[in-house]
Parts: structure tokens; sequence; C-alpha cells
């Protein structure tokens, strides 16, 4: 990619492809924050005095916060601007990272919570950075590259941590040093991301503006279809592998520690290569329905194959596979996107 590109459109660009850079590393770290407790669940278990079922409770308790906050991560961009917003998101990372190292079942509920807060930021906030800082002919590249670097944190969070617990790294040490990964990316964010917002005017900053993108998305019936669609098909991913998938290789499959994280985190390392791939074999046939239902149907079967013929192909082939066609989750939300525009140019 060249900055020079986006400079020759925006004087600003180079800081914005800078502090872009810098969010993708929130991102891989949101991600990593998200994936890391599935290969603590024995230790998590033992330091809150409670269940592989109560941890993965608490665990969980990051969507809460996360679903909410989607829903107001694009209004603050607009209206703040990426300094205010994209730049803060790292440091509430870090404060649940710390929260979470605490060996206390409340304080890992509040760091949880936080740490889905802020993750509604990441995504979002890296696209916003680089719609300023790239032309229009590289920015597809660059939503693609910040995709990939969130799937390679999920991935980490599993293949690399997992291997430092065994290790006997104390879980603790592990969520500390995030928090303090998460402090220094938000501190070099903060300088360095411009401080530009929208110019907004009195009629666009009135209470019905604000709710007006939400009136355009909730009284369009395909926006129930597009969330219901890609979150069906995010569940078996982002819940069943980062939550429950280390215990499920252990326990219903025999595996051994090492063996069960590193079969785990091949699903994140398939959505590397799935997000991108799918996303462009949908541009390609010009049609979304095919590459979206064929995900699902491979998906399906990757996931019957493990549970009932476990011996017939390697689990992580097969988990590798599921990552891959768990990318068309991506698929639903370009087409919500293609009538948020369609509908902004009417």
């Amino acid at each position: 990619m060249s900055i020079e590109d986006a400079r020759s459109a925006n004087p600003l660009a180079r800081r914005y492809v800078i502090a872009w850079a810098l969010a993708l590393v929130f991102h891989f770290l949101e991600y990593a924050a998200r994936s890391s407790p599935a290969v603590m669940i024995p230790q998590l278990s033992a330091a809150f005095g409670a269940t592989a079922v109560g941890v993965s409770a608490i665990i969980v308790t990051y969507y809460y916060t996360y679903s909410v906050t989607n829903l107001v991560a694009g209004v603050a961009l607009d209206r703040a601007g990426g300094k205010w917003v994209v730049a803060v998101g790292p440091f509430v990372l870090a404060a649940g990272c710390f929260a979470f190292a605490v060996s206390n079942s409340l304080a890992a509920n509040v760091g949880r919570l936080l740490q889905g807060a802020d993750s509604a930021f990441a995504f979002t906030g890296a696209v916003y950075l680089a719609t300023h800082g790239f032309s229009a002919r590289l920015l597809a590249t660059a939503i693609g590259v910040t995709q990939c670097l969130g799937m390679l944190g999920g991935w980490a969070g599993q293949s690399v941590v997992g291997p430092m617990i065994h290790r006997e790294v104390t879980w603790q040490t592990i969520w500390q040093v995030l928090g303090a990964a998460s402090l220094l990316t938000g501190l070099l964010l903060f300088i360095v991301t411009p401080a530009g917002k929208r110019p907004v005017s009195q009629a666009s900053a009135a209470p019905s503006s604000l709710l007006r993108p939400y009136g355009i998305v909730f009284s369009n019936p395909q926006s129930y279809l597009c969330g219901l669609v890609a979150g069906l098909l995010f569940v078996p991913t982002t819940v069943g592998t980062m939550v429950c998938g280390v215990a499920f290789f252990q326990r219903d499959l025999a595996f051994s520690f090492p063996t069960a994280v590193t079969t785990a985190s091949m699903v994140p390392l398939g959505w590397v290569v799935g997000c991108p791939l799918l996303g462009w074999l949908a541009d390609r046939v010009g049609r979304r329905k095919p590459p979206l239902i064929w995900g699902a149907v491979i998906m399906l079967l990757a996931m019957a194959q493990l549970a009932y013929l476990p011996a017939l192909m390697p689990a992580q082939l097969i988990a590798f596979i599921f990552g891959i066609a768990s990318g068309a989750a991506m698929i639903p939300y370009t087409h919500e996107t293609d009538y948020l525009v369609h509908y902004s140019a009417i």
C-alpha cells in the first residue's frame, strides 16, 4: 500500500495511516483477549472457585457489552472523531485485562464486560482510520488486512498463550502482559491520531438526526435476517471454539492439552484465509447467497464429522476448513452495507 496515494487526497493521511497501523495492534490484542480464556479454564476454575460451566458463564459476559456498544460505535466515531474514541479503546481493554487478572469472580466479570465494551470500537475504529488515510483504490485491501489481523489475534490467543500456560506461565501474567501492551498501544494512538472530526451542523446535531441511522437499519426487514444469519454463523466459532473448543477436544476426543490447543487455534487461523477468500468469491461470482450457503453447509459437515466420525480426517485439518468456511459470516455485513449506501444516496 502506498501512503503517497492517500496523502495526495488528504494532507493528514500519513498520520491516519500510522494510526490505522496502531489500531491493527489494538484489534489484534482485543481478539487475543477474547480467545485466551479458552486455554486456561482449569486454572480459572481453581482461582475463582467455580466449575468449568461457571467459568464459561463469566467468559461469555464479554458479549453482553460487545453487542450493546456496537450500536453506538459508528455514531461516536462520526461525532467525536478517532482520537477520542479509537484511542480510548485500548485503555478500556487494559482496565479489563488487569481486572480479569485479579483472582476474584466479581472482578473477572467486570473485566470481561470492559473487554467487550471496548472491542466494538476496534474493528470499526480501524476502518474509520483507514477511510481517512487510504485512497478508494486501496481501501478494500486495508479493510481486509484489518480483519486478518484480528483473526490472527484470535489464533495467537490460543496457539501462543496455550503453550505458555502449559509451560507454567501463570494466567495472571498473561493478562498483565495484555494489559500493559494495551496501555502502550492506547498511548501511541492518542499521540498519533488526528483530532479531526466531521463538522456537525445544528440540524444534524438534533436528536432526530442521531436516531436516523438506526431508523434506516431497523426499518429494513433484511437487517434482522442478515443479523440472524451472521450471528448463527459466528456462534460456533466465537463461542464454540473460543470458549469451549479446547475443553471439547480434551474431554470428548481425549486430546492432550497441547494438541487440543493447536486444534482449536486452527479455526481462527482459517478465518484469516476464509474472510477475504469468501468475500472475494462473492464479488467474483456477483452473488452472495451461493458462497454464504456453501460456507454454512461446509461448517455443518465439519462439525458433524468432528462429533460423529472424528477418526475420518485429521481434526486439525477439519478445524482449519471449518474456520475457512466460517468466513462466510462476513458476507451478510456487505449486503447490509450496500443497503445503507443505497438508502443514503436517495
